[in-house]
């Protein structure tokens, strides 16, 4: 599973620093945002569908499939000829890469005990956090030596190694019965989020916010979620089952993944331009200050099981949570005068705020239902957490771009650069409160069964009481 993981983390990071050099060879500069989104918007919204067909057929062919699309649309990438080509051979990798990353998490929670699963989580963390380091490294290199097409050849051995592992030690026993596919459900679903997303990636900067084409874009998906929530209350198995939603634990765990998610992207997306034009530091010294938080989080994750087993979910979620606003204010407060050991140490206290948090909330949903539901809960998770990046990008990027604006609209003068991020800053810890408000709203867990045992019904009676 992780080696299936790292093979999302590596590509996720691997690709910016490739950048320069891919548009010199192919060419499409105005065009390479596309590279990003279009992987993130294929991932996104296929996750309910996949999750959704995990727990009907099992876990074991939809990792297989993902990770075979992965690696044939790798090769593809490899051998792009133009950047069109490039884009559409993204999203065809966002489309397999939407199947590894929530099936990952899913398998770790049918395969291991609640005690055993948050240091496995921080296990799968310290992946990304290696992944954050040696993806722009591989792709610094590769661009050096002329040669950016060996970040998506890379992937062949590992998708390779992936699916042998898969193969060999995933076993599972699927009960076997007749099922009747929600085809119109995922097929609406699916529009209906590529239209939404679509928009809040593009508006502000494909075209403006009320040109014709956001306006339809969030019209169309308006109408087509409308018919969604009506097909789903009819089908037999419905795709993304709505009652799921009035699971206390499951609501409460879906709507902190949501802020968690805006928080998530505002920190990582502005930090590093923030130190690098704002306090004049390299780009090296920029990533390390943001690799901190990225060093906290699998730390926190691995020693939050000790944690939620003797003192309980909500307590944990919620000590997270303060974690995270109190960096995240020490972040604001400071960010008038930008220091890189300032600001690495307030993302430090942050991605152990983020540890305490995503961990317990993934543990819990997982626990809360029987394995046939279990696939669909846990990437319901992942997709509200990705649906919130998508979300705060647009928020605070509309907020960076306004700040910039006031200042002359110059993007390499340090004052301007640094009001923006402090505007972004002081935003994401205002969002903060609402997660530290979130939390402190969990479900109580007082009576929680420290077993192997824990069963749904005991999650359910166990937080009855909250």
């Amino acid at each position: 599973m992780m080696l299936a993981t790292a093979l999302i983390a590596i590509d996720t990071t691997v690709l910016a620093t490739a950048v320069p050099a891919i548009v010199k060879d192919l060419g499409g500069f105005e065009s390479f945002p596309w590279l990003f989104s279009i992987y993130l918007l294929t991932m996104t919204v296929l996750v309910p569908v996949y999750a959704k067909l995990a727990d009907m057929i099992g876990r074991r062919p939809l990792m297989l499939f993902g990770i075979a699309v992965f690696l044939i649309a790798s090769i593809l990438c490899g051998f792009a000829w133009d950047m069109p080509s490039l884009i559409v051979f993204r999203a065809i990798q966002g489309i397999g890469a939407g199947a590894i990353q929530p099936l990952t998490i899913t398998v770790i929670g049918d395969i291991y005990t609640i005690q055993e699963r948050a240091r496995i989580q921080g296990y799968i963390g310290s992946v990304w956090a290696a992944a954050s380091i040696i993806g722009p490294t591989l792709g610094a290199v590769f661009s050096e030596l002329n040669a950016w097409r060996w970040i998506f050849f890379i992937n062949i051995p590992l998708c390779l190694l992936a699916g042998w592992l898969i193969l060999r030690n995933l076993k599972e026993s699927v009960p076997k019965r007749r099922h009747r596919i929600d085809y119109a459900g995922a097929l609406l679903l699916t529009f209906a989020l590529t239209a939404l997303i679509l928009a809040i990636l593009e508006g502000g900067h494909a075209w403006a916010w009320d040109s014709w084409q956001s306006i339809g874009l969030f019209a169309g998906s308006g109408v087509l979620l409308i018919a969604f929530f009506f097909v789903e209350r009819h089908a037999a198995e419905p795709v993304l089952p709505l009652a799921i939603f009035r699971r206390p634990v499951i609501a409460a765990s879906t709507s902190i993944g949501f802020i968690f998610g805006v928080a998530l992207i505002g920190l990582t997306a502005y930090t590093p331009t923030y130190l690098q034009v704002g306090a004049g530091v390299s780009p090296f010294v920029g990533g390390i200050a943001l690799a901190a938080m990225l060093l906290g989080w699998p730390i926190a994750a691995a020693i939050s099981g000790r944690l939620f087993l003797t003192r309980g979910f909500r307590f944990t979620i919620a000590l997270g949570a303060l974690l995270a606003l109190v960096g995240s204010i020490g972040l604001a407060a400071t960010a008038a005068t930008p220091e890189p050991w300032l600001v690495a140490g307030m993302s430090l206290v942050i991605g152990f705020g983020f540890g305490w948090c995503a961990a317990p909330t993934l543990v819990a949903t997982q626990a809360s239902v029987p394995w046939e539901e279990r696939a669909v809960a846990t990437g319901t998770i992942m997709f509200t957490r990705s649906f919130g990046q998508a979300i705060g990008a647009a928020i605070l990027g509309a907020i960076a771009n306004s700040v910039i604006a006031e200042h002359g609209g110059v993007t390499t003068d340090p004052a301007t650069i640094i009001a923006a991020s402090t505007a972004v800053f002081v935003a994401v810890a205002a969002v903060l409160v609402v997660h530290f408000g979130l939390a402190l709203a969990f479900p109580n867990d007082r009576r929680l069964k420290q077993t192997e045992g824990w069963a749904a019904s005991s999650l359910t009676e166990s937080i009855a009481d909250g």
